[in-house]
């Protein structure tokens, strides 16, 4: 809201971002860390650990199991609390102040792992 755009990127940049839809499995604290919950996220073929800093954001992270968002999959693996994180969930408005953040997520359900973009 105001912010300034970023740079423009190549659009061979841009497909290096492997963005795909995972339904949430599980909520689980991080020990250790006051903002950090670790996402298991199913992503058809496969299943990752996604951690994101939304313990203070929402009442109910419990409510977020069952629900399909977009993640980011190939980023490298990342340890933050002793846990590993395989991912980054997308999440609209953290970044301008908007608390709890939008999930980015499909108009409707589609298969775990179909690629966006």
């Amino acid at each position: 809201m105001g912010e300034p755009v970023k740079p423009v990127i190549s659009f061979d940049v841009l497909d290096k971002i492997d963005i795909r839809c995972g339904m949430i499995q599980s909520v689980n604290d991080v020990p250790r860390s006051d903002k950090v919950v670790q996402l298991m996220v199913d992503f058809g073929d496969f299943q990752r650990s996604i951690l994101c800093g939304i313990k203070q954001e929402r009442a109910d992270l419990q409510g977020l199991v069952g629900r399909q968002a977009l993640f980011v999959v190939n980023l490298a693996p990342k340890k933050i609390s002793g846990v590993v994180s395989e991912g980054m969930l997308f999440d609209i408005g953290y970044a301008d102040g908007i608390i709890p953040s939008a999930l980015a997520q499909p108009e409707f359900p589609v298969p775990n792992g179909v690629r966006a973009g």
